[in-house]
């Protein structure tokens, strides 16, 4: 049974104003605070959590308007204001490397049915839904603010959270979503993950941080939990004394300025990694840029110190001594669990579901969990990908659990385009989004795969020498392997486009005097040994274009591509002005890139 909190908000708030304070004084005399954070200093955030429950579920959302710079301060509850205004908010909750029992994937889904249900159905997804998202969190839409702490206490019961689901503070950690499970990890990273998500979540001390802090951890040896785009990096490596841990990587991260994050030269053993994770904060908040905005996430301090200055300050402030980095054991980046392999334990296997664009009703998660105690072992996690995973699931159910009508519904044998589509919430309910997303990049990525037919159109996730065939007798077709197609409506980027083979991000054009939606282009991404950002190879085509464009680009990197060779590779090594050539239609010899382009 889950620990019961007073108030009942799934954790404990903690610890004093001291620290925070002290992380903005050095910028009092230096330039003048940002207005955001002089409303932190006004009114400390956690107040926002307190007056949810005492005052605006009772007197209503206009109550909030009555508080300078409140709806701010919302965002550490986890609560969103719709672009739609009123009382309609976004509600977003916390899952600590993905793991959820299925007790929780239930609740989430009542909440989402009861709760969540908005004036008017989708076409395509009705009503009552909730999003999985690339950071493993669950989003409900549509939620009334007087209804917040009836929500807050049904998760309280389960051991559930929405505090700093949002905010300036530490959002949720990231994971590789089989950890524990995985036959090939090099260690069970999931209780590193937890251990730091507990020790940030509801602390005082360290809410008050110039940005979002995201952080990653992982075991595994396929970049599962993105290690490269996180403010904090732990991924699997081997000291001089034979001992495993992490090595550590900083600054990661997409938006506007897109950097790689910097390995730092530190090695971190498992029980190091919420100090180091504490300390960096500690840097975070006293020498990150509270003055402007659109420079205060940490990359730019890692890009102003530079790594080896970086690790001097981390040094300065760590309780314990910095070893120095050991041996990195990432092979490659992965990205999804989708299919069906085998785990730890004999006989026993993993079935990962494709969720296109992470949008699943209530009735479908309450399903879900069904699903995870009937034929599982009581849990679901969830990937970076936006999709699902059962697992300890016994090789004489799998057939029974594939027969399901969800499993069905969220195949594990996806098209390539269905498997690998991703899209962030989109102007259905940003209020930063010019285009919408969910709905669109559903329809393409099942265009596309029915126009490109069933032949494989990229290699299968994994290692370059496994195999395509199905995990067990009967587990279905051979894989089709995977085309990433990510759409972001805005540049903030929270569908990832910059790491996707084929990235989308909102835009705008004119045609035939009036403005219509419409998407810039970038292909190429990745991470792993071989990460990089798209290049922005065609700006401002309308979404009406779009689909035979890209089919276009895929038809052209089918008949050129090498054995093996996924989309990203491809087209890091053809010319832009031919992939953009390949976009409209046109022939053009294709001959290897300029040195200096990568």
């Amino acid at each position: 049974m889950a620990t019961r909190h007073d108030p009942p908000i799934g954790t404990d708030l903690r610890g004093s104003d001291r620290r925070s304070l002290g992380f903005v004084r050095p910028y009092r005399h230096i330039g003048e605070l940002n207005p955001v954070e002089r409303s932190k200093l006004q009114r400390h955030p956690y107040e926002a959590i307190g007056a949810v429950i005492d005052v605006y579920a009772r007197q209503g959302a206009g109550a909030i308007d009555g508080v300078p710079g409140e709806m701010e301060r919302l965002k550490w509850a986890g609560i969103y204001p719709q672009r739609q205004g009123g009382d309609a908010f976004m509600l977003r909750v916390k899952v600590p490397g993905g793991l959820l029992t299925a007790a929780q994937a239930r609740e989430i889904g009542v909440v989402a049915e009861v709760f969540g249900e908005g004036p008017e159905d989708n076409p395509m997804f009705g009503n009552g839904y909730a999003d999985l998202t690339t950071r493993q969190d669950v989003q409900v839409h549509w939620v009334r603010i007087e209804d917040v702490p009836r929500i807050w206490e049904r998760f309280d019961k389960v051991g559930l959270t929405t505090i700093q689901a949002c905010g300036d503070s530490a959002r949720n950690v990231l994971c590789c979503p089989v950890s524990g499970i995985d036959p090939d990890e090099v260690l069970d990273a999931l209780p590193v993950a937890v251990a730091i998500s507990d020790f940030f979540t509801g602390n005082r001390e360290y809410a008050n941080l110039p940005r979002k802090f995201k952080m990653s951890v992982t075991g595994c040896l396929e970049d599962c939990a993105q290690a490269e785009i996180n403010d904090i990096g732990l991924w699997p490596a081997r000291a001089g004394d034979g001992s495993v841990g992490f090595n550590l990587l900083v600054g990661g991260g997409l938006s506007d300025g897109e950097r790689m994050a910097s390995d730092i030269d530190v090695f971190v053993q498992p029980d190091q990694a919420v100090e180091v994770c504490r300390a960096i904060a500690q840097l975070f908040g006293e020498l990150g840029n509270r003055e402007n905005r659109g420079l205060s996430r940490m990359r730019y301090l890692v890009e102003e110190l530079g790594p080896e200055v970086f690790r001097a300050e981390l040094a300065a402030r760590a309780r314990i001594p910095l070893a120095p980095a050991g041996d990195t054991l990432t092979r490659h980046y992965r990205g999804d669990h989708v299919g069906v392999h085998p785990q730890k334990g004999d006989g026993l296997f993993a079935v990962g579901c494709a969720v296109p664009v992470g949008r699943m009703t209530g009735i479908e998660l309450v399903e879900a969990a069904r699903l995870a105690e009937t034929y599982g072992d009581g849990t679901l996690r969830l990937g970076t990908d936006q999709n699902f995973v059962l697992t300890g699931v016994l090789r004489d159910r799998l057939d029974d659990l594939l027969a399901e009508d969800l499993v069905q519904r969220c195949s594990p044998f996806p098209g390539p385009f269905e498997r690998g589509v991703v899209a962030c919430t989109g102007s259905e309910f940003c209020r930063f989004a010019v285009i919408e997303t969910k709905e669109r990049a559903v329809r393409l990525a099942r265009w596309l795969d029915a126009e490109l037919g069933a032949d494989p159109t990229g290699p299968a996730p994994g290692a370059p020498a496994a195999s395509a065939a199905p995990a067990a007798p009967g587990a279905g077709p051979p894989d089709r392997g995977i085309i990433r197609l990510h759409v972001s409506g805005c540049s903030a980027s929270c569908a990832q486009p910059q790491i996707a083979d084929i990235g989308l991000r909102g835009a705008t054009a004119e045609r035939h005097d009036r403005m219509v939606e419409a998407v810039d282009i970038g292909v190429g991404g990745s991470l792993g040994l071989d990460a990089a950002f798209v290049d922005w190879v065609d700006g401002g085509r309308p979404v009406d274009e779009l689909g035979s464009a890209l089919a276009r680009l895929v038809r052209r990197y089918r008949d050129d591509r090498r054995p093996g060779e996924t989309l990203a590779t491809w087209a890091r090594r053809t010319p832009v002005p031919a992939v953009r050539a390949a976009l409209d239609g046109q022939v053009e010899e294709l001959t290897e890139p300029m040195e200096g382009r990568r």
